[in-house]
């Protein structure tokens, strides 16, 4: 189902509330009230949500709303490192009002290079951003391999988060495979993503990477969807310097496919020294999950050689046996959302 890291990961292609979260979890807060710029299908000061992240100056001190109307945007995103202290804001409050959607897969050739987007490339909306924020928005990739039976390197991001300190509230992230994904370009580099109150769909591998990524108090549906009789929630490949990858809790994971073909995790080691990591605790699990060798490994990697563990799961998936580790309630209070994304700098975005 995964094609090779380099393949994966080529970069050939890639485009290199709101205002109270925002200042909750900046590092260094900006110097100046927050300029909102509008988006809308008609209207607004900008029709694309691209335009307006453009408009945005270049690694300024004043924060920046970009208030997105209702809508469907169909357009890859990309927002570049230099826009600090921004956010995303759809304005209705509702994120399956305002939806920006692509469909592009790893293995597409994009037309501006002649070569395959790659996994990473192929995200409808990549954020290189520190200190950035998205409440109530879609973020989606709406490839699907039904409509595509003869095609290879079908990974389809949804988001691609490559900065550190970003919150997600309140959002959606519909894909297939690879909806979410959290990955620093310097393996040894860590950054960290919060996502609370969201909604994450996929089939296979749909939350991963190698950034410290927390999703907390959402929803996650391991889709039905026909190409696939089994799924796979995550697949970090988190740094061996790293403490922490993947942590999911308060959450609670749906699921209509058939008893016992759903892994909580596929241990990913696509290159030297990743030691891959990812806790599930305080979760509802449903009776997909596997409920023995619920953790594996992708192209040989074995999960052994990983750091997995559950806590206080419930719900008719959730087992404790020889393979499926568990937390001790005092080892356990170093596995929360707070701990993971402390990092150096004491970040607290925790709602």
């Amino acid at each position: 189902m995964r094609v090779s890291a380099l393949a994966r990961f080529s970069l050939a292609g890639a485009a290199a509330t709101a205002l109270g979260g925002l200042v909750s979890v900046a590092a260094a807060q900006p110097a100046h009230a927050a300029v909102t710029i509008t988006v809308a299908k008609s209207g607004g000061q900008y029709s694309s949500v691209q335009a307006a992240v453009n408009a945005v100056p270049n690694n300024s001190s004043t924060a920046y709303i970009i208030s997105i109307g209702a809508g469907t945007y169909s357009e890859t995103v990309n927002v570049p490192a230099s826009k600090l202290h921004l956010t995303l804001l759809g304005a209705t409050g509702h994120a399956a009002d305002v939806v920006i959607q692509a469909s592009n897969y790893a293995g597409e050739t994009n037309p501006a290079t002649g070569s395959a987007y790659g996994t990473l490339g192929s995200a409808t909306v990549t954020v290189k951003a520190n200190n950035f924020t998205a409440e109530y928005i879609t973020f989606a990739n709406n490839f699907n391999k039904n409509n595509h039976p003869g095609v290879s390197g079908t990974q389809a991001v949804a988001l691609a988060m490559q900065g550190d300190r970003q919150v997600y509230k309140y959002d959606k992230f519909w894909g297939h495979q690879d909806t979410l994904l959290s990955w620093s370009n310097t393996p040894s580099t860590d950054i960290r993503q919060y996502v609370y109150g969201s909604t994450v769909d996929g089939d296979v591998d749909f939350i991963f990477g190698n950034g410290t990524l927390v999703i907390d108090r959402s929803t996650i549906n391991v889709e039905n969807d026909g190409v696939y009789s089994s799924g796979a929630l995550t697949a970090p490949a988190t740094y061996n310097s790293q403490a922490y990858g993947i942590l999911i809790t308060g959450c609670t994971v749906a699921s209509s496919l058939a008893a016992n073909t759903v892994y909580l995790g596929r241990a990913w080691v696509p290159y030297s020294g990743a030691v891959p990591q990812a806790v599930i605790r305080n979760t509802v699990l449903p009776a997909a999950i596997l409920g023995s060798g619920s953790w594996t490994g992708i192209s040989g990697a074995t999960w052994t050689a990983g750091r997995y563990y559950e806590y206080a799961n419930s719900g008719p998936g959730a087992k404790v046996n020889s393979s499926r580790p568990q937390l001790s309630s005092s080892a356990a209070t170093n596995y929360t959302a707070a701990k993971y994304l402390a990092g150096g700098d004491g970040w607290n975005p925790v709602v």
